[in-house]
């Protein structure tokens, strides 16, 4: 046995005990933190080849593991654009240069300037643009920094209108095309042009043929502001009427009609009816007119959402999370977030709910994982562990001390 060895032994002791101490102290700083995840420092022995009648005392050697996939309590804000995963999965966040991206679970995001969603670390969340489903990639291009700002003001043209109700059976037969001075039922719908200016459409059906099977109708399109029939906007709708109970349609069941100023209106009649009972006429029709965002959303799917004042919703961008094969192999970077490793195997991009991937919550932040009885008893080993161990290192000096003085 060497005196050197118990001393070396020693110290190495006296230095894992202070990397425990050092991962205890971090977990203590950051018990606040949102979405901190705790680290630990492992042991493991290092043994040296000893003879029979001789024991060479080895050393001890530290692994610091980080506790990734331990999710924290869920603390519930009253911010809209703060963010918590449930389940798998990380936000993927750039640098302020935007040349980097990482992962993180600290999600409390604010708009910064410019209408960026940015975290207390100074980390921009990156997403898609638009309303994007099916998201499948195994790297982060083509992915934006989330910007709230984008709806401002911002006109919507109609390009679809949804049609439901019923056309009366009863109503008289009339000779050619409806005109505004000759049909059997009217009704309107707003849709908007190129720059969100409502225009009032005026919609004449008249019930011009009939026979056993069936009960045949036009419908022409209307400019209400000119009274002018809109060119195009026509067409012939049959009914049939054997149909038990329900008076479908045959046949086409769209009509195209060319917004003036704007784009062109699909307008989907298969919902119609011609069943015993009153005409009634009632539309969904898409766009909107000029209005600044009241307030932003973001659905559990990750779909960011721009409330106008009119209360039309707008989808800015999709949020996707992010994933690894092994996130407790995750690197550690400075401000909460973490990169990509070769142990912790390749990146892999999807939508949320989706592949494994947990939600996301709107209005909740994940707080740290640490537990702080468990760090404190922590400390109280590490600090024991290394008075003993500086006693070893002691009592190997004073041995040595005492060969020394044997010469003299």
């Amino acid at each position: 046995m060497s005196l050197y060895g118990v001393m070396r032994t020693g110290v190495s002791g006296m230095s894992a005990q202070s990397n425990k101490l050092s991962t205890v102290s971090d977990n203590i700083a950051n018990v606040n933190t949102t979405g901190y995840k705790r680290a630990s420092t492992e042991f493991s022995s290092l043994i040296l080849k000893s003879g029979s009648g001789n024991y060479d005392s080895g050393a001890v050697e530290t692994d610091v593991r980080y506790a990734i996939t331990d999710a924290g309590h869920m603390q519930f804000t009253t911010s809209t654009t703060d963010l918590a995963v449930q389940g798998n999965g990380f936000f993927v966040v750039s640098d302020a240069t935007g040349t980097k991206q990482f992962l993180t679970r600290a999600g409390s995001f604010v708009p910064d300037s410019q209408g960026n969603l940015v975290n207390a670390a100074g980390y921009y969340l990156m997403g898609y643009p638009g309303a994007v489903s099916n998201i499948s990639s195994n790297s982060t291009a083509g992915m934006q920094i989330v910007n709230v700002n984008q709806a401002k003001l911002q006109a919507t043209p109609s390009t679809t209108a949804t049609v439901t109700g019923n056309l009366d059976p009863s109503a008289a037969v009339i000779a050619g095309p409806p005109t505004p001075a000759s049909y059997s039922s009217k009704s309107s719908i707003v849709a908007y042009d190129n720059i969100g200016r409502a225009v009032t459409l005026d919609v004449y059906m008249s019930r011009t043929a009939t026979t056993a099977t069936q009960d045949t109708w036009q419908v022409q399109v209307y400019d209400s502001a000119t009274g002018t029939a809109i060119a195009g906007a026509s067409g012939t709708f049959n009914f049939d009427t054997t149909a038990v109970g329900k008076g479908a349609l045959t046949g086409p069941s769209t009509l195209s009609v060319n917004v003036p100023n704007g784009a062109a209106v699909t307008m989907d009649l298969s919902a119609m009816t011609q069943v015993a009972s009153s005409f009634s006429f009632k539309a969904t029709v898409n766009g909107n007119a000029p209005s600044s965002v009241e307030k932003v959303d973001i659905d559990d799917k990750g779909v960011v959402n721009a409330i106008l004042q009119n209360g039309t919703q707008i989808p800015i961008s999709t949020v996707a999370l992010a994933d690894v094969p092994s996130p407790d192999n995750l690197t550690p970077e400075v401000g909460n977030v973490y990169s990509v490793s070769l142990n912790s195997g390749n990146l892999q991009i999807g939508n949320a709910g989706t592949g494994g991937l947990g939600t996301i919550q709107s209005g909740a932040l994940e707080d740290s994982n640490v537990d702080l009885a468990d760090e404190l008893t922590s400390m109280i080993e590490a600090q024991r562990g290394f008075t003993a161990n500086s006693k070893s290192f002691q009592t190997g000096a004073d041995l040595l001390d005492v060969v020394v003085n044997l010469k003299r």
